[in-house]
Order: structure tokens, then C-alpha cells, then sequence
């Protein structure tokens, strides 16, 4: 074979790759964008892991008492003090976000797109109402209460660079997905989705429940313990 027909062969096979990847072909029944999903958000998963593992370990490892945070993150509306009340809301508002999502992908398989386009802006709206609340806890805190991720004044100098850490980071993904629905969602509005269907709808909302999900295990771990 000549070198023209070898580097002919070479830049079809290239070409091949890249069509076969970008026209969302299957491997397994499972579609090239879900998989690449599946295996990003796997990959994430060992790192919100090793925060909450880092977490545990400073918290039970430091040898100064550690902030009460039912004290810390509690908001007065008029009278005393209600502990946690903030961060409550917070994840109502996520676990919610994840109700309106799973409207949005049963519409969309029902190719209902203006209800899968308002059902996304939604789950959208929600999470931005709770980046907003997030910032505003973050002020709180920086503002009045004085932590840094240096020290604060109510114990273990780690608390802040943790809190700020875990929450900043899950907070990065929160706006990242808010971006990712409000992009799709205008998309299926448009049509683009009309002829290759709209299972681009179920991946945007795996990413979504994944972050709702790792919201949970902070929650939990972060303010409850």
C-alpha cells in the first residue's frame, strides 16, 4: 500500500471516530452522551468524597472544640433564634428542584417542549434562589460572625476552610448546572431537539439530581453531625 493511500486510510478512520462520537452513537443500548455523563459524574463523585472523608477526619482528629453549628447558621425572624432554619430552606428548595426536573424529562419524552421548557427555567429558578441564599449565608458568616478559612472565633480554626471548601465547591456546581438547564431549555424551545429527540433533557437532569444528591450527604454530614 502507498504512503498516500496509508495516510488516506488513517485520516478516514479519524474522521470516523469523530463522527461516530459526535453523532451520539450507542455503545451497550446507552447512548455516547449519557455514558460520558455516567463516567463525569462518577468521577466526581470520589471527589466530593474525599472533601466529606477530609471533613471527618479534621473534625475528629482537631483538639479544639468544634463550632456549634446549630448556633451558627440559625436566623432570628423577630424572636429567637431558630437553629439551622436557612439551611432547611435550602435543601426544601433542592430536593424540590429535583420534583420539577423529573416533570421536565417525562415531558420531554412526550415531546412536549413548553413544558419541558418552563419545568427546566424552574428547576433553573430554584437553583438560583439557592446560590443566592448560599451567598448570603456565606456574608453572614464572613460579615458578622467573623469566620475566615484561616480561623474563626468559636473554636477549631479548620471549620472555615472546610465549610467554604465544600460548600463553595457543590455551590460552583449548582451555577454551572443552572447554566447547563437554562442553555437546554432554550434549546428545546428552538427545536433543536425536535428531530433527534430529547434525551439530552434526561442528562442534563442526571447532572442535576447528582448535585441535589451530594447537597444531601453535606446536609447531613456538615450541619447535622
Amino acid at each position: 500500500m502507498s504512503e498516500a493511500a496509508v495516510n488516506t486510510a488513517d485520516s478516514r478512520g479519524i474522521e470516523s471516530l469523530v463522527d461516530d462520537w459526535s453523532a451520539d452513537k450507542q455503545a451497550y443500548h446507552v447512548p455516547w452522551g449519557k455514558a460520558m455523563m455516567w463516567i463525569f459524574l462518577v468521577s466526581d463523585t470520589f471527589i466530593f468524597t474525599c472533601f466529606l472523608t477530609s471533613y471527618l477526619s479534621v473534625r475528629l482528629s482537631t483538639t479544639q472544640p468544634w463550632p456549634p453549628q446549630s448556633e451558627i447558621f440559625a436566623l432570628s425572624f423577630g424572636g429567637d433564634p431558630i437553629p439551622l432554619i436557612l439551611i432547611a430552606i435550602m435543601t426544601f428548595i433542592l430536593i424540590t428542584s429535583s420534583g420539577t426536573m423529573v416533570l421536565a424529562v417525562n415531558y420531554g419524552y412526550r415531546k412536549d417542549k413548553i413544558r419541558t421548557f418552563w419545568l427546566m427555567v424552574v428547576t433553573a429558578l430554584f437553583g438560583m434562589s439557592f446560590v443566592g441564599m448560599q451567598a448570603f449565608e456565606w456574608t453572614k458568616l464572613i460579615v458578622e460572625e467573623g469566620v475566615r478559612p484561616w480561623g474563626n472565633p468559636f473554636g477549631a480554626a479548620q471549620f472555615g476552610s472546610v465549610f467554604f471548601m465544600i460548600t463553595g465547591f457543590h455551590g460552583l456546581h449548582v451555577s454551572a448546572g443552572v447554566i447547563y438547564l437554562l442553555t437546554i431549555a432554550f434549546k428545546v424551545r428552538a427545536g433543536h431537539y425536535d428531530k433527534k429527540g430529547y434525551e439530552v433533557v434526561e442528562i442534563a437532569g442526571l447532572y442535576w439530581h447528582f448535585v441535589d444528591l451530594v447537597w444531601v450527604f453535606i446536609f447531613a454530614f456538615f450541619y447535622l453531625l
